[in-house]
C-alpha cells in the first residue's frame, strides 16, 4: 500500500515538473530578450536586407524591397507548435498595421515544399519565405544565439533592430513596441 502511494506521489511530482517546464518554455507569452548576451544595438540587419529568399512558391524575393518599413520578422517552422499558434495573431497584426508602414515577414526554417503545403492548409496573410540553413544563419546574425523557434525581431525604418523575442509572442506584446515606432 505504501509503495503504491509513493509511486503515485512520484508520478504526480514528475507530471507537475513536466507541466511547469512545458508552460515555462513553450506556452508562456514571451518577454523581451533580457537574458541574451547580445544587445540589440550590436545587431545588424545588413545580411537580412542583402538576402534573396524563395517565397512559398519558390520565387526568389529580394528582402531589400522591405527597406524603409517597420518589419516584424518572425523565424518559424512548420513542425513547431508555438510557431503555428502565433500565426493568426501575426496575420491580424499585418492586416491592421499595413497602412502604418509595418510589414510582417515569416522566414521558415523549412523546405519550400513544406511551407507551400502548410500555407495551402493554413492561410497566412503576410509574406512567407523558405530558408532552411540560410534562415538559421540570418536568425543567428540577428541575435538568435540559442537557435530557438519561434524567434521574432522588430526592425525600424532605418534598419535598426529594436526588439528581439525568443519563443511564442502575442499581438499585444508586439503592439507595445510598434506603438512607439508608428506614432512618428
Amino acid at each position: 500500500m505504501l509503495k503504491k502511494i509513493l509511486s503515485n506521489l512520484v508520478y504526480f511530482a514528475v507530471m507537475l515538473c513536466l507541466g511547469f517546464a512545458i508552460y515555462h518554455y513553450f506556452l508562456r507569452p514571451n518577454k523581451e530578450l533580457a537574458h541574451s548576451t547580445i544587445e540589440n544595438k550590436t545587431l545588424s540587419s545588413a545580411a537580412f536586407f542583402a538576402a534573396n529568399l524563395p517565397n512559398e512558391d519558390g520565387v526568389k524575393q529580394a528582402l531589400s524591397q522591405y527597406k524603409g518599413k517597420i518589419i516584424v520578422l518572425n523565424f518559424w517552422a512548420t513542425w513547431c507548435p508555438p510557431c503555428r499558434e502565433e500565426m493568426p495573431e501575426l496575420s491580424e497584426l499585418y492586416k491592421e498595421y499595413q497602412q502604418k508602414n509595418v510589414v510582417v515577414l515569416g522566414v521558415a526554417i523549412d523546405e519550400q515544399k513544406l511551407v507551400k503545403e502548410f500555407v495551402q492548409a493554413t492561410p497566412v496573410s503576410y509574406p512567407l519565405f523558405a530558408a532552411e540553413e540560410e534562415g538559421m544563419t540570418l536568425g543567428s546574425g540577428l541575435g538568435n544565439d540559442k537557435g530557438v523557434l519561434p524567434y521574432t525581431i522588430i526592425i525600424d525604418t532605418q534598419g535598426n533592430v529594436i526588439k528581439t523575442y525568443f519563443g511564442r509572442i502575442s499581438k499585444p506584446l508586439l503592439e507595445t513596441t510598434l506603438a512607439s515606432l508608428t506614432t512618428h
